[in-house]
């Protein structure tokens, strides 16, 4: 690029930082930077916008959205971190600054870890437990702050409550928010609003900053303040993005002074709308109260009757009722009569004839008893008979005609001859008692045994 021009030649502002812009792009090659991450912000595009320093120095620097998202980790306040960039020139305001490439962690810085150290031993106390939070006050009677007397956020502060309720009375128990003294200061404000007891609500503020100006807030005597404290606190340090050990403790963070006082206090428009709507609710109610109640009051008038006449109709309702009653009473006797009647004719009907059945009940058993003795008779009739019948079949009688039984030695009784073997020992059953005898077969008719 030529850089040469005249002596009257006058170039524009843009010009100039571009041309800056181009020699710082073709000068420096892009390459790593160490330093601790102070002032990020976070923006809503997705770009990270922060500052890189070390003890001496600090340089801005960007990281668009598309490299913040292929990050390992998320950005914080006090990292230290190493980053790969190119230097350049941010034209529409001519600040010197680095696009970011690509990061690594170098280490927590030693702000935030002590913070992360702290914030860690306290919710082990359980001093950030939601069950330790109280809850504000709806129409607090006088409200404290406690920050510096020459802050913006005190202004914000004041002009936020003086539009919103200006009734109500504002304590301030001054303090320095930056500085060696200030946590100490801090701690001591908000013991002497809570001993005192003036005020029902107090508001722990100050103005955004990097974490360097915050960290008045992160310290423990500040932290241990608000957690014993006897009157609720609300914490508006910084702003949305800030977080602080008192936001954690408080029993409610607001995310700047503005929105704390907004929180603390009623809104004197909201509540004269809510008055209004109030008034007119109850002028439309009672509006219909008094329709409802006229239109009930002609309703019971168009019903109102001279006494003589109710009376009168009274009596005759009570005449017609007598008349209906005696007329019912007959009915019901006529009933009941015929019924009598009807149970008495059906009850004659099925009166028992004792007599007769007592003769009926005789010739019965008379019957019974005939029968009975027949059937027995039959019966030892068939007795006799299967007796002797039993009889005839008896071998042991048969035996008494001079018949014997022949037995093999397992006890069969022998039917045939061919049962039989030649010289076989065989028993005689007869009629007085029990003999032996062998088996002699005609020659060759049955083999003998073998001995």
């Amino acid at each position: 690029m030529n850089f040469n021009s005249k002596a009257n030649d006058v170039i524009s502002v843009s010009s100039l930082n571009r041309m800056v812009r181009d020699l710082l792009e073709s000068g420096l090659p892009p390459m790593w930077i160490g330093g601790e991450i102070s002032n990020l912000t976070l923006a809503a595009s997705g770009h990270a916008y922060f500052s890189l320093k070390d003890a001496g120095a600090q340089i801005r620097c960007v990281m668009f959205r598309h490299k913040l998202s292929l990050l390992p980790f998320r950005l914080a306040e006090g990292m230290q971190v190493e980053l790969k960039g190119l230097v350049t020139l941010y034209e529409a305001r001519g600040d010197y600054q680095i696009n970011v490439d690509t990061m690594r962690s170098a280490g927590l810085g030693r702000l935030y870890e002590a913070f992360e150290k702290l914030k860690n031993k306290l919710q082990a106390e359980g001093l950030f437990d939601a069950a330790r939070k109280r809850p504000l006050p709806t129409h607090p009677a006088a409200i404290g702050i406690v920050t510096s007397p020459a802050a913006a956020a005190l202004r914000d502060v004041v002009t936020t409550l003086g539009r919103r309720m200006p009734s109500i009375p504002v304590i301030l128990y001054p303090a320095q928010v930056q500085g060696e003294s200030a946590a100490r200061q801090i701690a001591t404000a908000i013991e002497q609003a809570s001993a005192r007891q003036e005020v029902e609500v107090l508001i722990v503020c100050r103005g955004g900053g990097s974490i360097e100006d915050l960290w008045s807030f992160n310290e423990e005597i500040v932290a241990r303040a608000v957690a014993a404290s006897r009157i609720p606190i609300v914490s508006g340090v910084g702003h949305e993005t800030d977080f602080t050990i008192c936001d954690f403790v408080a029993d409610q963070r607001a995310p700047t002074p503005t929105a704390a006082a907004e929180l603390v206090s009623p809104s004197q428009e909201q509540l004269r709308q809510q008055l209004d709507q109030g008034k007119r609710g109850l002028e439309r109610a009672l509006g219909r109260l008094l329709v409802d109640k006229s239109q009930r009051l002609d309703y019971l008038a168009r019903r109102l009757h001279h006494p003589g006449d109710t009376l009168r109709r009274q009596a005759l309702s009570l005449q017609q009722a007598k008349g209906r009653l005696q007329r019912g009473l007959d009915s019901l006797f006529a009933r009941r009569r015929f019924s009598l009647q009807l149970a008495n004719s059906q009850l004659q009907r099925h009166q028992p004839q004792l007599t007769q059945q007592q003769e009926q009940l005789s010739q019965l058993g008379r019957q019974l008893q005939r029968a009975m003795r027949q059937t027995l008779q039959q019966r030892q009739q068939s007795l006799l008979q299967h007796g002797s019948t039993l009889e005839a079949m008896n071998p042991e009688a048969v035996l008494s005609r001079g018949y014997a039984i022949v037995q093999k030695s397992d006890g069969h009784a022998v039917k045939s001859p061919q049962e039989l073997l030649n010289q076989e020992r065989v028993q005689l059953r007869l009629a007085e008692g029990v003999t032996e005898a062998v088996i002699d077969h005609p020659q060759g008719a049955q083999p003998e045994l073998p001995f």
